[in-house]
């Protein structure tokens, strides 16, 4: 390495030399064509290989093996010093102890997260360039703060739009926003290979590319970050400072160094007569966001949005005649980029001294210590501890009474913490985000929102947990590995409980394995032992081909992590016995999921990837486009996730019938249930009777009337009456229907829309009873009225089949982890 310095010092002018501008090197001024990910990569690892300027790091890779890369920019010198300013940073922030010794601002550029807001990926190779070319007058910056610039956050996303694209587009390029290079097919480039949305995974990291990014953003934590975005066509440019409602806790620093960044771009968008707007759409929220998250790790978040989106193409016609071109797009991205850069170089002092600030002050947080009780679930306690992990949020336990907020009570109570307990003190750098993460209602400025208004962590994972405005001492939690057990010599069954997506990874192990397997619809004993509902029986009997039986099943056991109770009897000590009917034999399932047009790709994403990566179970995807040449008699059940499936006609829709009523098991989620309600196919209906039905029409009509007399201004806020974006709901469950195996009786939903369905007939398995049963969260006046007497789980049996309506998808965002269970009971337990 020293020789290669020496070298450089020598021949400064001829490596400068060597560095090409991205027309040099690709062959084509940026905005004639679109780029493909694997050239912007070459052109990154050019710039890297022939400028002192630049270090790249590959952080990770896509689902489809794509590289994820950063790019860091600054002089030589802060490069070769790069290690110490990046701890001096995390000195600052209170992460590792010290002085910082370095005072250089980190500013963070982040493009392309959704794969067809494909300008920015263009822009950040154009903003590189300025920054290292030679003669540039940006070049002293690079001494004052180091630029770190991610190109593409979503590379898969990013190519399935460029290649869609190159297929469809016109030579040259036609403007008509009618053409097909203007409308993108099913499931379009937005999301990444799993359909995910990746600017609402920052804070729950469910996608390896945010796991990835997060790890190295954590290690850096910059002062400034950038997420940049298109819109619609006909929008103008978008910059900070963002729509209310802001979170409370970002700071009023934060607040006003937005303003002060839009004012700068303002500049240079009024010097080119460019159209702009800040303060209107795009809040401060939601905490899984490009800019919120940095936000609440002391960062000066924000978003740019450009217009284009995946309609644009290379240019498009506008509403008022204009033709919009990639160019453009690029310039304006461009423009904001450089002019953050400026703006905090011009600023750094500050922007250090509040960055340190922000982690020094937990004086303003309402809550001092979150506890999570222990129930004696080890998995839900792992899978939130590797989850904190990841945030960098700190935990421990202790031993203390305190008084505090419950959330399952929604009332102040005293309480005990025991040993054994999950403890978050906000005592801790991260105090804000956790509190943020943790707090059991978000104080709403306007409910005028962007996204869902309620995410409280205990709720999610389905655990009891209490939020305290005392402080108190927490020493450190040790995590415990897994030991793996020695096979017995002889077993009559194996019993493993049903609490977990730990246990379900368990059984579809088994079941790939060919391994028979029964489970219990009541609970049993044995040996002072107790099984709930949905414990898993593996007996000797049911396997006696296999070879070593109490071998394998204690190696597939052990692979799992998971710890089975030996049984030398079928003769139980109470509950039923082995061989008794109320202990199912659980056939293999074949299960399929239907996707493509007329489904919601975010929700037939989830799905996939939760079934491929996270159950690891075989599904089979089948087209909606081609649904009527597919014999269902394959398949055991059918995931019909959230859409509105409007190629499935009547004829459609009664094959799917017929199969039910021969023994098929369908899962309708969510709006997928819009195609069952009120039909032939289902008795689901909104209502449970005329007498209900006709009450609702009444009420509906005055509500028609009432929104007849509310001012223009004011009509978005009468709509949202009718709204539930994103509340937390208490559910009354019945957990010995084996839907809700695994489950006590009360589970916590996430409520995304306002569809209201009538109970059942039969086997109401999860219910809304009381409008009153809103925990957290924001929800309309009309849409809390309708919400009492609803349905959120339940099974219509039909022939020898059954359907399984979930109006809540437990699967979305993927983030909802006491969700999952129930899908899976859906799909093994339900009508075996």
């Amino acid at each position: 390495m020293k020789k290669l310095f020496s070298i450089l010092a020598i021949f400064p002018i001829l490596l400068v030399a060597q560095i090409q501008s991205p027309k040099d090197f690709l062959g084509y001024e940026l905005g004639e064509k679109f780029t493909r990910h694997h050239q912007v990569v070459d052109y990154y690892n050019h710039l890297s290989g022939n400028s002192e300027a630049v270090v790249l790091q590959q952080y990770g890779k896509t689902y489809e093996d794509r590289p994820l890369i950063l790019a860091f920019i600054s002089s030589k010198e802060n490069l070769e010093n790069l290690e110490n300013i990046r701890r001096d940073n995390l000195k600052r922030a209170g992460i590792i102890e010290g002085i910082p010794g370095t005072n250089i601002p980190i500013v963070w550029l982040s493009y392309n997260v959704h794969g067809n807001e494909s300008s920015s990926t263009e822009a950040s190779m154009a903003t590189i360039y300025e920054l290292i070319r030679e003669g540039s007058d940006k070049s002293e910056w690079l001494e004052k703060a180091i630029v770190v610039i991610d190109p593409c956050i979503n590379p898969d996303g990013r190519d399935r739009y460029v290649n869609f694209y190159w297929q469809y587009g016109s030579q040259p390029y036609n403007p008509d926003p009618n053409a097909i290079e203007h409308n993108e097919v099913w499931p379009g480039g937005r999301p990444n290979h799993y359909l995910f949305d990746l600017n609402r995974d920052w804070a729950w990291q469910t996608q390896i590319e945010s796991k990835s990014r997060i790890k190295v953003y954590n290690q850096w934590l910059p002062q400034i970050h950038v997420d940049f975005h298109e819109q619609g066509i006909n929008s103008p440019y978008y910059f900070a400072p963002a729509a209310q409602p802001y979170h409370e806790l970002i700071t009023g620093f934060q607040r006003d160094f937005q303003k002060e960044i839009g004012r700068n771009h303002a500049k240079y968008f009024d010097e080119n007569n460019w159209f702009y707007f800040t303060k209107q759409f795009f809040d401060l929220l939601y905490p899984s966001y490009g800019d919120t998250y940095p936000t609440y790790n002391g960062a000066i978040g924000m978003t740019y949005e450009q217009a284009g989106h995946g309609r644009a193409g290379l240019g498009i016609i506008k509403q008022e005649g204009d033709t919009l071109t990639l160019k453009d797009r690029i310039a304006h991205h461009y423009t904001t980029g450089l002019s953050t850069i400026e703006i905090a170089v011009n600023n750094s002092d500050r922007l250090l001294r509040q960055f340190g600030s922000f982690f020094g002050d937990n004086a303003s947080l309402k809550y001092k210590t979150f506890v999570l009780k222990y129930d004696g679930n080890e998995d839900k306690f792992n899978a939130i501890k590797a989850w904190l992990d990841d945030q960098g949020i700190e935990y421990g336990n202790a031993n203390a009474k305190l008084k505090g907020y419950d959330y399952q009570s929604g009332r102040m109570t005293d309480f005990t913490i025991s040993s054994t307990d999950l403890v978050v003190s906000t005592n801790q750098p991260k105090a804000t985000l956790a509190h943020i993460l943790f707090e059991p209602k978000t104080k709403l400025v306007d409910s005028v929102t962007y996204d869902i208004t309620a995410w409280g962590v205990p709720y999610a994972y389905g655990i009891q947990a209490y939020a305290s405005e005392q402080n108190i001492a927490v020493s450190k939690s040790v995590q415990s590995d897994f030991k793996a057990v020695v096979a017995p010599e002889k077993a009559y069954a194996f019993i493993c409980k049903w609490n977990s997506m730990d246990d379900a990874r368990f059984l579809a192990g088994l079941l790939k394995n060919d391994v028979k397997v029964r489970f219990t619809q009541k609970p049993m004993d044995y040996k002072g032992e107790s099984f709930d509902r949905g414990s898993l029986i593996i007996a000797k009997r049911d396997n006696k081909n296999m070879p070593d039986f109490e071998s394998k099943i204690t190696q597939l056991a052990n692979e799992n992590e998971r710890t089975l109770s030996v049984i030398q009897t079928g003769f139980m000590d109470g509950g039923p016995d082995i061989g008794s009917s109320d202990v199912r034999y659980l056939k293999k399932p074949k299960i399929a999921l239907l996707g493509h047009e007329g489904t919601s790709s975010l929700a037939f994403g989830a799905t996939w990837h939760f079934m491929e990566q996270e159950l690891q179970y075989p599904v089979t995807i089948l087209g909606t486009d081609y649904f009527n040449r597919i014999d269902l008699s394959e398949y055991d059940v059918l995931l019909m996730q959230s859409g509105w499936y409007s190629s499935l006609e009547e004829r459609e829709m009664k094959k799917m019938m017929e199969w039910v009523a021969a023994g098929g098991k369908l899962i309708a989620v969510e709006d997928a249930l819009n195609k069952l309600k009120d039909s032939d196919y289902s008795s689901l209906s909104a209502y449970v009777d005329e007498d209900e039905k006709k009450k609702a029409e009444e009420n509906e009509k005055k509500r028609e009337e009432a929104a007849r007399l509310v001012s223009y201004e004011d009509q978005e806020r009468e709509f949202i009456k009718g709204f539930a974006p994103g509340a937390i709901y208490k559910v009354k469950m019945d957990n010995t229907h084996p839907l809700a195996f695994g489950y006590g009786d009360t589970y916590y939903t996430l409520k995304t829309g306002s569809n209201k369905v009538a109970y059942l007939d039969g086997n109401n398995v999860g219910i809304v009873t009381d409008k009153d049963d809103l925990m957290s969260g924001f929800t309309g006046q009309y849409a809390k009225e309708d919400m009492a007497g609803s349905l959120v789980f339940g099974v219509e049996e039909k022939g020898r089949g059954q359907i399984v309506h979930i109006v809540d998808n437990p699967l979305f965002r993927s983030f909802w982890q006491n969700g999952k269970l129930l899908l899976v009971n859906a799909m093994f337990f339900v009508g075996q």
